[in-house]
């Protein structure tokens, strides 16, 4: 990692249902707010949750990129359309076979390429990163300029946050930032939190991304420490993050 600052990020789960998906997002609609051209890349291939964000119908999806030759702008496609800002993602929407197929090494190494690829055609890119458990998480995490763990909270959340600790370890690498998800203050252990949306309440499903409440200036904080901007003094209202809860809701 350079000490220029970050422009792209691994957003890491450190278990099942921390919420790293929507919390990319998310990242991503703040920083998109003030003008910038975001990415959010899905290597969470299993669950394949960043496809929910994408209106109408997904063709070619990230596993085809990172097991052919076909370039990463095949796969990409706009999450809030209609928006004045650029926020668009590069989805894994496949079968049990290719998603085999793009866990191999030989796979990995065509991802972090692509996260490359997408620095040069992006602002910020954002990696949608499943817990340290595969290889294309691996790739994830060593290919971008910064990893952020996201943590369930409570007690849980401590407990997975070592474990992903020691896997970073084992490839050489460490967390430079750890969100608590969904929880109303910052844990021990963690350098930010972020609360349950207050107008779903729900975390099992899409967060409506709107507003300028407590879910949107804490990821706005959590934007500003990882990429070191400006989001949260320039946040307004009518911008992306409106169009997104538009078609959410």
């Amino acid at each position: 990692m350079s000490d220029s600052p970050a422009r792209t990020a691994a957003l890491t789960a450190t278990a099942g249902g921390a919420g790293a998906t929507r919390l990319a997002v998310a990242t991503g609609a703040v920083l998109a707010r003030t003008g910038a051209n975001v990415a959010v890349l899905d290597a969470a291939f299993a669950t394949q949750g960043l496809a929910q964000h994408v209106p109408g119908r997904i063709t070619t999806d990230i596993t085809h990129v990172i097991t052919t030759d076909a370039a990463p702008a095949a796969a990409r496609y706009a999450i809030a359309p209609d928006a004045d800002a650029a926020l668009t993602a590069y989805p894994a929407f496949a079968a049990f076979e290719r998603i085999a197929a793009a866990k191999t090494p030989a796979a990995a190494a065509r991802l972090g390429s692509v996260v490359d690829t997408l620095a040069d055609a992006h602002d910020y890119v954002l990696v949608d990163t499943p817990p340290i458990a595969a290889n294309q998480a691996v790739a994830a995490v060593t290919a971008t300029d910064a990893v952020v763990a996201v943590v369930p909270p409570g007690d849980r959340g401590v407990d997975t946050l070592q474990r992903a600790r020691g896997r970073l370890a084992d490839i050489g690498t460490d967390c430079t930032h750890v969100v608590a998800n969904r929880a109303a203050d910052t844990p021990r252990a963690a350098t930010h939190a972020v609360p349950t949306h207050a107008t779903t309440g729900v975390p099992d499903t899409p967060v409506p991304l709107s507003g300028t409440g407590a879910f949107t200036a804490a990821v706005a904080a959590l934007a500003d420490a990882v990429f070191d901007t400006a989001v949260a003094a320039s946040l307004s209202t009518g911008s992306v993050l409106d169009a997104v809860h538009a078609r959410l809701t």
